[in-house]
């Protein structure tokens, strides 16, 4: 027969207590929600330990039905660090590597929208659901895998590079951003769309956003990582973190979170819960 547990003694030696099966009323509950790209998910969710939310997490595609008002009203705010839309065991066929969102998922997403709930996207959520143009306009802006419209128009598939050293500065006096000083970090950047006329920026990368100093997302696809050759796209933005609000919600993407590097910065941990507690109160005062 075993010994019996001594709990005190396991959690001296670091074993941690499980959290609360319920939501204390005053506190800000998170919903975090991911699928559709690879991650270090312990690495992940420490840092998501790290922010002092109360918080459960979902994937996809559970999270297309769990979105629904009655799931949803004891969470004040959700972090998307998801990807949902595409089929990458399909990449030569655009009619299986492409997936539309279920109708329904769309009523109930734009309908939490409508009644206010504060939402925060990070890194690759900025590519998720391409068969779906308001889903950008929610974010604020769109990063194309394979050539596509953006805003009636054509335009390239986007451009990535891993392991950018760079430096972030504020863009502007914020809420989120406020005190905290230029700092370095090292993070994957994309060269995608902001709809720049759409959003409050917040953020800016002193990288340069140009082709040559990107590679091709559709060549990533077709087996040429880290390859530019036959690719064209026009300058970009340098903005890496914004607010905005739809319908009567509140908005903040930040593009930071590509890997351990990004999770363990603390000013990156220190922008993310300032920007769930923003889209909190901001989501409040667009209800009134």
């Amino acid at each position: 027969m075993s010994e019996p547990l001594d709990i005190e003694k396991e959690l001296e030696e670091g074993r941690k207590p499980g959290n609360q099966t319920f939501f204390k009323n005053d506190t800000n509950n998170l919903l975090v929600v991911t699928r559709g790209h690879p991650f270090e998910r312990d690495n992940f969710f420490n840092m998501i330990d790290s922010l002092g939310f109360d918080w459960s997490h979902i994937e996809h595609p559970a999270a297309q039905y769990f979105f629904k008002k009655e799931n949803l009203k004891k969470y004040d705010a959700i972090l998307f660090y998801d990807m949902p839309g595409f089929n990458f065991d399909e990449v030569n066929d655009e009619s299986k590597f492409f997936i539309k969102p279920p109708q329904e998922y769309k009523d109930d997403f734009i309908k939490f929208l409508s009644e206010g709930k504060g939402c925060v996207f990070l890194h690759h959520s900025i590519a998720g659901w391409p068969m779906w143009d308001e889903y950008s306009d929610i974010i604020g802006g769109r990063f194309l895998y394979k050539p596509g419209n953006i805003k009636g128009k054509k335009s390239p598939d986007s451009g990535y590079r891993h392991f950018v050293n760079y430096k972030v500065s504020s863009v502007s006096e914020h809420p989120i951003t406020k005190g905290i000083n230029d700092f370095e970090i090292e993070d994957e950047l994309y060269l995608s769309h902001v709809f720049e006329n759409d959003i409050n920026p917040i953020l800016k990368s002193n990288y340069t956003f140009v082709r040559d100093n990107f590679y091709s997302a559709t060549n990533a696809l077709n087996g040429k990582l880290n390859s530019n050759e036959g690719w064209e796209h026009p300058d970009g933005s340098n903005l890496v973190g914004w607010t905005k609000s739809y319908k009567k919600s509140a908005i903040t993407y930040l593009q930071f979170g590509d890997g351990v590097k990004s999770y363990e910065n603390q000013n990156v941990r220190l922008l993310i819960r300032r920007s769930i507690n923003w889209v909190v109160k901001e989501t409040k005062e667009l209800k009134k």
